[in-house]
């Protein structure tokens, strides 16, 4: 890069847990500017899990947390051209892209779901990926399957 690296900004914590991974995900999940809707959308989604795992001994943002750990993929693929040939190369990831890259899956994933409102629907694909299933779980152990089958690819990284 010729210039500088840009400055990353600071993030606020959020005003219910005070975490600020809570902010980045709020930030991701948020369309057309409208912050205060994916809160609503994000904290209603947190009291779902909460109701449907009363039982359990753990709170909702853990459980969360859990679960955004659960679909964080370690390693990825990238198409790389050497000799006329495109190779896909498998690369480790840096830990702001695999944090990056969980909450963007998990987020998708949740919008693809049926249901009747979009806290539902991330409530229910949180709890998928907290019991290891799920649209956002599959997700990573393929792209681990895909660097794993072109390990032989490996040495092209650099």
């Amino acid at each position: 890069m010729r210039k500088a690296k840009p400055k990353k900004r600071i993030l606020l914590p959020d005003p219910k847990f005070h975490d600020i991974e809570v902010t980045r995900f709020v930030n991701n999940l948020m369309l057309q500017g409208k912050k205060s809707i994916a809160y609503a959308i994000f904290y209603d989604a947190i009291d779902i899990v909460g109701e449907k795992m009363k039982d359990s001994d753990q709170a909702p943002l853990d459980i969360w947390k859990k679960a955004l750990e659960n679909v964080t993929p370690q390693i990825e693929v990238k198409s790389r051209r050497i000799g006329g040939a495109n190779f896909q190369v498998p690369t480790e990831l840096r830990p702001e892209r695999k944090v990056s890259l969980s909450m963007k899956n998990m987020i998708s994933f949740a919008r693809k779901r049926s249901g009747h409102s979009m806290a539902e629907k991330l409530a229910a694909e949180i709890l998928a990926a907290y019991n290891n299933e799920g649209g956002a779980f599959k997700r990573k152990e393929d792209m681990h399957r895909m660097a794993e089958a072109n390990k032989a690819f490996a040495h092209f990284r650099f």
